[in-house]
């Protein structure tokens, strides 16, 4: 490959608008790796929902774009697929539950499954790359950005899940990410917005947030994403996904596979590398995937230009080019369906029943009644979207309760404040239920239609609930929930 070529090789961009064919040609002219999909880039149908057909099309394009030099393996093109609020393909394709539901349920068998199920929908529409799960520990309410992306407050439950949760992504065809190394769910700033310090020392980061990472590595997980976090203990004042420390630091855990830089757009990185200095400082660095350069063109050059300069060893972008490439001439290999048959994939909305088996075993009761039920005959709905309360409705409806009269069931949205009512319900993260003065507090972890019809089940006491904090909230400690 040509110095080009390789420059190409190790960047992924991102595009404005659902016409990919600027972005294709740049993929064509600049050898590049693929593409991200972000929410504007998704083809909608006359309802305003997700256009498989459509969204199939377009990465089609892009993928015979990344392939048009010649290169024998698959282009990446990828997507920010978590589940909860972080998910860029609506209905018709299965929604999820916030990640969080899996620490709360407990079961790496469970996340396994929703790992598959999620995966095998976006493989079907010809992503290769998810850039999840996030798996990031967090501290709880002063943790901002991570929240209830976190699968659980607890570093082994969090690498347990995410390993597994991986693992069924990989079962599907699509290339997992964990991500934010060093760990983003224990600081204090959003990085999307301004650059988060982590104060901790080595020895706190090995005990807490490098623990999952450790445990993805040791079972030879493809890709890990670094975030846009300054840790003092490595290299003070730098991003750790532009911080020469940082990767050998996620090196000498063993990791052999692609370090890819989260976003390189963010606030944390733009403020202080401008126009390509970004991708050549984290290149030598050493990253091996640049994510969503605000300019792919200007790194690109800058990419070429340092190498020519010698300010980039030709040997480092060598060694990047050369991971990326593996991997996925790797996924290339071991996701191709046997000769005849036809590519592997899901309906989209197939995952539905696994959706809400998760949030049937994630629903945890802080407070209130564990072997009756909550409330008889008709409840009041306040808080909450517009869609939270109609979807609310349609769960008790189907299991006869009313809705009009009764004790009133107070709704939390994401990042809501306390409530008062009878019966106080976190739809995100739990935190807001710590100062709720509801006599009954229930953490959901969820607004799909199968964690409403999950809430009604344990209201109208048709099921229990069995799921448990996996992470304090106030004056309850983590593992709450009924017996």
């Amino acid at each position: 490959m040509s110095v080009e070529e390789k420059a190409g090789q190790v960047l992924m961009p991102v595009y404005a608008g659902t016409d990919a064919e600027a972005q294709a040609a740049a993929i064509e002219r600049l050898h590049l790796a693929g593409s991200i999909i972000m929410g504007d880039n998704i083809p909608l149908d006359a309802r305003g929902q997700a256009d498989p057909a459509a969204m199939t099309a377009v990465n089609a394009r892009l993928a015979k774009a990344a392939k048009a030099d010649g290169r024998p393996w698959p282009g990446l093109i990828g997507v920010d697929q978590e589940g909860g609020i972080v998910t860029r393909l609506g209905a018709p394709l299965t929604e999820w539950p916030t990640a969080l539901s899996y620490g709360a349920a407990g079961s790496a068998p469970l996340a396994k499954d929703a790992g598959r199920a999620l995966a095998a929908e976006i493989a079907s529409l010809g992503f290769t790359v998810d850039f999840a799960p996030d798996a990031d520990v967090t501290i709880g309410p002063a943790d901002p950005t991570i929240g209830a992306r976190s699968m659980s407050g607890n570093p082994d439950a969090a690498g347990t899940l995410a390993v597994a949760f991986s693992q069924g992504m990989q079962e599907a065809g699509v290339l997992p990410a964990v991500k934010h190394f060093p760990g983003h769910g224990s600081v204090t700033v959003d990085s999307h917005q301004d650059l988060p310090v982590q104060p901790a020392g080595i020895a706190e980061l090995e005990a807490r947030d490098w623990k999952p990472f450790r445990a993805a590595i040791a079972v030879g997980m493809p890709m890990v994403m670094t975030g846009h976090i300054a840790v003092p203990a490595l290299q003070p004042g730098v991003p750790a996904s532009l911080s020469g420390p940082t990767y050998a630091a996620l090196r000498g855990m063993g990791f052999k596979g692609v370090a890819v830089t989260d976003a390189l757009n963010m606030g944390a990185v733009q403020q202080q590398y401008p126009g390509g200095s970004a991708a050549t400082a984290a290149l030598a660095a050493g990253a091996d995937l640049l994510l969503m350069p605000t300019d792919v063109g200007e790194a690109h050059t800058a990419i070429v230009s340092a190498v020519a300069a010698g300010t980039l060893p030709a040997a480092r972008l060598d060694e990047a080019a050369v991971r990326v490439a593996t991997m996925m001439t790797w996924r290339g290999r071991a996701t191709s369906p046997p000769a005849g048959s036809a590519p592997a994939g899901a309906a989209p909305g197939s995952g539905a029943d696994t959706s809400a088996r998760v949030s049937a075993a994630a629903v945890t009761v802080l407070s209130g009644h564990c072997d009756a039920p909550i409330v008889e005959g008709s409840i009041r709905i306040a808080g909450g979207s517009a869609q939270d309360r109609a979807r609310f409705e349609a769960a008790a409806a189907k299991a006869g309760l009313g809705t009009g009269a009764g004790p009133l069931v107070s709704l939390i949205g994401y990042a809501g404040r306390p409530v008062g009512g009878d019966i106080a319900v976190a739809l995100d993260a739990p935190w807001p239920l710590q100062d709720s003065t509801a006599p009954v507090k229930i953490a959901l972890y969820g607004r799909t239609p199968g964690a409403f019809d999950a809430l009604v089940a344990v209201l109208a006491g048709k099921a229990t609930a069995p799921g448990k904090l996996p992470a304090a909230v106030g004056s309850y400690p983590a593992g709450t929930g009924c017996p």
